[in-house]
């Protein structure tokens, strides 16, 4: 292992992007080779340590706190081949999807669906099956053709469709548990132009036709404040028109000192004077207006998240979210809750990877948020109980407070799961508390002690 590579002892703090996750490493590895993460892996086994891989830190959930070995894939981070005539990249673990996107539109081409942040490494969106919205398009990780894994031994495993399929389907949202993804091919499509337009709409109107909305747009959402009677809706439909991208200064007022800056400042008012947020969020439902833009489809994707907060997702049978978004937007009203920050609603279609949280259906996301420094718990765990009565499953990179006991049963592929994950780390080197809440321990292992020594499986 090169010097630069080697696990630094007593590593600083590491943070998440909001800072509400926190954790102190026993050691942080950076390779910069497959052949260098595996023996950090290696390295890691024979002294007894746990393994979490770090990537871009925008995760509201304890996912990656550690307190053995923290891999950081910053120094993995490169694209390694593009196929125009297939539409297969093959790119590092450690790529951000902000940059991936520049590169893909270098080669003329694009991920065909993304969601509205791009800061997240391209490992990392894959294992959370983190996601954009689009009723007939899937998440992140449906777009994966190929992966390579480092697994507990530091040996590695291609997987794909054709080869160890099974374990292409649990990898595909492996929750950091099955190894590490060093490399990923990736299914693009010819870059193409996106028509966005944002526009207010009767919140009940919007909601009586979601399914019609979602069903008739390439990309269909709404936004929702608390209080507020209107839904700001956002539609991304490709068009045959070459992109007019907005100059920078439009670009900066709009995205930056409006979505932003003003909104901060309204945040900060409500988190002072918590009575006034019914009546802040329906002056910031009044100010939104239509606006249309044309672009190209990343462009279109991301936005910049400057202002801080922490968030639940829920992924529901698609016929749901109407009943949902009316029960959550009472709930609320009755109990009071000061919550600033509107509710999302988006779409994506089933896929097939195992724990998917649209793993074998149509599904529909509601996403909560609450600005930082403002209780968020009791909110959130309302939020979750009316989700738990609608078939809800919590998004892997958010807060949630389920158990494996309570979330066995939303996967119907659960126990397959767990057999490759035994198979692949049967010492249980890639675990910490998080994973042992909502995956229970590796063959009934605490992370904290070694099982009896077992022949791993590898493909």
């Amino acid at each position: 292992m090169s010097e630069t590579s080697d696990p630094h002892e007593n590593a600083a703090e590491w943070r998440n992007w909001v800072g509400d996750q926190r954790c102190t490493p026993a050691a942080v590895a950076t390779p910069a080779s497959i052949d260098e993460l595996a023996a950090a892996v290696r390295d890691a086994g024979e002294t007894h340590r746990t393994i979490r891989v770090a990537g871009s830190g925008h995760s509201f959930s304890e996912n990656v706190c550690t307190d053995g070995l923290m891999l950081r894939l910053e120094r993995l981070a490169d694209v390694i081949d593009v196929d125009r005539s297939t539409g297969l990249v093959r790119v590092q673990g450690g790529i951000t999807i902000h940059r991936l996107s520049r590169e893909l539109a270098a080669h003329g081409l694009a991920m065909e669906n993304l969601g509205d942040i791009d800061v997240q490494t391209i490992a990392g969106a894959i294992s959370t099956a983190t996601h954009g919205t689009g009723a007939r398009l899937g998440n992140i990780s449906s777009q994966v053709a190929e992966l390579e894994l480092v697994l507990a031994d530091g040996s590695t495993l291609v997987c794909s469709p054709e080869q160890d399929p099974e374990v292409f389907r649990a990898a595909r949202v492996g929750l950091g548990s099955l190894g590490v993804i060093a490399e990923v091919t990736l299914r693009c499509v010819p870059a193409f132009t996106l028509r966005g337009v944002d526009a207010p709409a009767p919140l009940q109107d919007t909601l009586e036709r979601f399914e019609e909305l979602a069903l008739g747009n390439d990309h269909f959402e709404f936004f929702v404040f608390p209080h507020a009677e209107t839904a700001l809706t956002r539609t991304n439909n490709r068009a045959e028109e070459a992109p007019r991208p907005r100059g920078r200064a439009s670009a900066y007022a709009n995205d930056v000192l409006l979505t932003n800056h003003a909104f901060e400042l309204f945040c900060r008012a409500g988190r002072r004077a918590p009575r006034l947020i019914p009546r802040l969020n329906r002056l910031v439902t009044a100010l939104a207006g239509r606006s249309e833009r044309l672009e190209g489809s990343a462009a279109i994707f991301a936005s910049p998240r400057l202002v801080r907060f922490t968030e639940m997702e829920y992924a529901l049978p698609r016929r749901h979210v109407p009943q949902a978004v009316r029960a959550v937007m009472e709930m609320i009203e009755r109990r009071g809750f000061a919550v600033p920050f509107p509710i999302e609603v988006r779409s994506v279609a089933a896929d097939d990877a195992l724990l998917s949280t649209a793993a074998g259906r149509d599904s529909g996301f509601i996403a909560v948020h609450m600005y930082r420094g403002m209780a968020w718990e009791p909110y959130f765990r309302a939020v979750e109980a009316i989700m738990d009565e609608l078939d809800g499953r919590p998004h892997w990179g958010k807060r949630h407070f389920q158990t494996a006991a309570s979330l066995c049963s939303r996967y119907p592929d659960w126990d397959r799961f767990q057999e490759i994950r035994a198979r692949l780390d049967p010492r249980g080197r890639f675990v910490n508390e998080w994973t042992e809440r909502v995956l229970g321990p590796v063959g009934g292992f605490p992370h904290s002690s070694d099982p009896p020594t077992r022949t791993a499986a590898r493909g």
